[in-house]
């Protein structure tokens, strides 16, 4: 099965599903959007990468060969053209612990197996349950993110060099006071009112790079003493090699690693997949979970061997590609490329680059990420879903992503399976003959078991009873057990029950209990049941 799974991917991926240019076709104006958005990307992406290692414990280079090299494959194979991917924080979070028990080696490893499971998460074709995830959800998914993004821009308030090693991680430093947080503040506004100007000017050059040149420009020619890039770290290093983790190939290795391994394998697809979910929704276009997982695997794999801390998709560089103009391959591809130029002889320059401006950016993004709606609708929309929205909301902001998600399709579930479970009731009726009719109405399932088995008054019946599932469906196990037990009941009291209007499926499990006695004169002819019995030959034998 995985086999033929594997088949139908790589039959997809061919040389149109990758998108290139739109379908409007190629051109040198096209062209230079995308490269525009892809160095705007690396720009924004050189600060977060640095800080991210700084989270995880790790080198800063270790943080930027990830973004560069799952940056790159996820362009090239991912399922989703303009989506950027890198090292994020909500991994940093996790690797923070393994790094700091048992050393970068490890990382590297479960990075690798990481990987690998979400390889064969995608070639199982997984990647499809995201549509389980619920609106509610989604809007907490964004809100938290965007607080997020906001909350982790302010570690750049802080003076240069004051951080300290905490053993989670880098933390603490002091706050900037007094004329440099005014100075950086009035460079952060002046970013913020360029982005949002300059659409209205000229669309020749994205509005969030225009914001870090002019930005920068000012800064570099009048000397400004304000914090930079290359406060944080040099980024200067060279092209990443190929390096097998130096852990000990056992199974004690393997104990060690895997947990963290499933950890991140999981919210980076999660991540991942929300952040496809949500570009598809800007650019109005689809993309695919399952090929987007795969990619996401693969990427995380080579990384693992080349000195990297693994990734997955970043959403605040997917909004600033997506509103920058980027829409294909190109600007993904062109992103991971500048940023490995950056590494490799750009360190001077962009090491000069005021972080003013790039909190700017970012700034900006969490402006256009904040589902702002999810305010006025709060009030509209059922108490249930408004408080699945500020839960999502809070979880992320307060744990991690990952959690947050499932926390919110757990308690969406549960809030749909109660909702359903108050729906059960029955209409009864007595026939000339004497026999009581129950009308079963609303879903039996496992929520509803017990209040089906109240509809019934088995010692006051008649001799004959119908329950009529027309206005029902049967949905689960406990459903059907539920109905043989109260078979068993009315047998047990010497009266003979009959079911209509059960599909055909119920209906053998139930008359293996060999309480029931149905005629089959009752079913109805379910369209679906009886043409799939037809092409199968089970009608023709009878």
């Amino acid at each position: 099965m995985a086999r033929a799974t594997l088949h139908s991917f790589t039959k997809k991926l061919d040389v149109t599903d990758l998108r290139w240019m739109p379908e409007q076709g190629f051109s040198i104006g096209r062209l230079r959007i995308e490269l525009l958005s892809g160095l705007t990307v690396a720009l924004a992406l050189v600060p977060e990468a640095v800080a991210f290692a700084f989270v995880a414990g790790v080198h800063p280079l270790v943080g930027l060969y990830a973004a560069f090299i799952v940056g790159l494959i996820t362009a090239l194979i991912g399922g989703r053209p303009g989506m950027i991917s890198g090292a994020t924080g909500a991994l940093a979070v996790v690797m923070v612990a393994l790094v700091a028990q048992h050393g970068v080696e490890y990382l590297f490893a479960t990075v690798v197996l990481m990987g690998l499971i979400q390889v064969f998460a995608g070639v199982m074709q997984w990647g499809k349950f995201i549509r389980l995830v619920p609106h509610p959800v989604m809007l907490g998914f964004v809100n938290g993110l965007a607080i997020v993004i906001f909350l982790a821009q302010m570690s750049q308030f802080k003076v240069p060099g004051t951080m300290v090693d905490t053993g989670h991680g880098m933390g603490g430093g002091e706050w900037l006071s007094g004329q440099p947080l005014y100075l950086m503040l009035a460079l952060v506004a002046a970013t913020m009112a360029i982005i949002w100007i300059m659409p209205r000017i000229t669309r020749i050059i994205p509005a969030p790079l225009a914001g870090i040149g002019i930005v920068a420009g000012v800064v570099i020619f009048t000397g400004m003493e304000v914090p930079r890039v290359g406060d944080l770290a040099s980024i200067q290093g060279g092209l990443p090699t190929f390096h097998i983790p130096m852990v000990p190939l056992n199974w004690e290795t393997f104990e060690i690693i895997l947990p963290y391994a499933i950890i991140l394998a999981a919210i980076g697809l999660i991540e991942s997949l929300l952040t496809l979910n949500l570009v598809s929704d800007l650019t109005n276009t689809r993309g695919g979970a399952s090929q987007e997982c795969i990619a996401q695997g693969v990427a995380n794999t080579v990384t693992g061997f080349f000195g990297g801390m693994g990734g997955c998709a970043m959403i605040g560089q997917s909004m600033i590609n997506v509103k920058s103009g980027g829409r294909t391959r190109v600007a993904g591809i062109a992103a991971a490329v500048f940023l490995l130029l950056f590494i490799l002889i750009g360190a001077p320059v962009i090491e000069l680059i005021p972080l003013a401006a790039l909190v700017g950016v970012m700034f900006m993004v969490v402006i256009g990420t904040f589902a702002w709606n999810s305010l006025t609708i709060l009030l509209k929309v059922p108490p249930m879903d408004a408080f699945v929205i500020l839960l999502v909301t809070v979880v992320t902001v307060m744990e991690d992503l990952a959690v947050a998600v499932v926390v919110g399709v757990i308690v969406s579930a549960l809030a749909y399976a109660w909702n359903n479970a108050r729906r059960i009731h029955a209409r009864t009726e007595i026939t000339a003959e004497g026999t009581k009719v129950y009308r079963i109405q609303g879903p039996l399932f496992f929520g509803s078991s017990d209040g089906f088995a109240e509809l019934f008054d088995v010692q006051n019946d008649p001799a004959e009873v119908i329950v009529d599932f027309a206005d029902s469906r049967v949905v689960d196990q406990s459903a059907l057990q539920a109905i043989e037990a109260m078979a068993a009941k009315y047998e047990e009291a010497g009266k003979r029950l009959q079911l209509r209007h059960l599909s055909r499926d119920c209906h053998r499990l139930l008359t293996k209990a060999g309480h029931l006695m149905v005629d089959s004169d009752d079913d109805p002819e379910y369209e679906l049941a009886v043409n799939y019995q037809v092409r199968t030959g089970i009608l023709g034998a009878h």
